[in-house]
Order: structure tokens, then sequence, then C-alpha cells
């Protein structure tokens, strides 16, 4: 079995559906400062598997499909901007890491605040919906 303190990498990873896959990709390595792992192509344009990498996170990633999977997944332009989830991504600088997504044209749902729990963060939606908040704290590190 493997687990987190036995690996560096976490061993969860949040996987979204996009129906621009390789735009988002785009999107999150500019915005957020995500890295490919590995992207593999499908036809027409499509990603049929991502892995994006921040530190030593994972998401994954491919484009919508209409297929009886597929179907179940909906991206939140798709649903009237609701959303199911979203994902907190740990920095060491949130300031620098406002100041990247703001440039790369990010929209921004809660500026960049400091909070009652001791973090500095803020959330931004990528161009399909999406919220990724994005801030200092950090849950496996002693809190009082």
């Amino acid at each position: 079995m493997l687990t987190a303190e036995k690996s560096l990498q976490s061993p969860i990873m949040p996987a979204s559906r996009y129906r621009n896959a390789p735009a988002a990709i785009n999107w999150l390595c500019n915005a957020l400062g995500f890295t490919r792992h590995a992207v593999y192509e499908g036809k027409n344009g499509t990603i049929e598997h991502a892995e994006l990498t921040l530190g030593n996170a994972m998401v994954m990633l491919g484009s919508g499909k209409d297929d009886d999977y597929g179907r179940g997944f909906k991206t939140p332009q798709e649903l009237g901007g609701v959303e199911t989830r979203s994902v907190y991504l740990v920095v060491p600088d949130a300031d620098a890491a406002f100041a990247r997504a703001k440039a790369a044209g990010a929209t921004v749902t809660r500026p960049l605040q400091d909070t009652p729990y001791g973090s500095r963060e803020f959330t931004v939606k990528d161009p399909e919906g999406y919220s990724w908040s994005v801030g200092t704290y950090d849950p496996w590190q002693p809190h009082e």
C-alpha cells in the first residue's frame, strides 16, 4: 500500500474533465505554476490523459468524452457556475502565486487575504469555472 509518509508524493490526485483540455493545461501551468508531467494526446486535439505536478502534488485531467463514463462529468460552466468540489494548493509564497495568477489573467473570486487560521490565501477560477484556492496553510504542519 502506498502511503504519503513512504512517498513524498500524494496518493490522492484530483481529476477533472475539460471541454478544452489543451487550453486548461496551458492555463494551469501559466497561472498556477503547474508543470507537465505527462500529456497523452487523443484524436482531434483532445487530451486522453494528462498529469500536472506542483511540487510533490499532482492533478490529472483530460478532455470530456461523450461515452457512458464521460457523460457523468460536467464543467462548472455547463452547470451554470455550480461546483461540487474545489482544490487547495499549498504554496510557500501566496503573494508571488497571486501575482502570477493575476498576470496570467485569472478570474479572482476571493482576493489575497490573511485568514484567522494563519494562512495567506486567495481563490481563482480557471477558464472553465473550476475553483483553485491557493495559500500558505499547510494542514500537515502542527497548529495551535
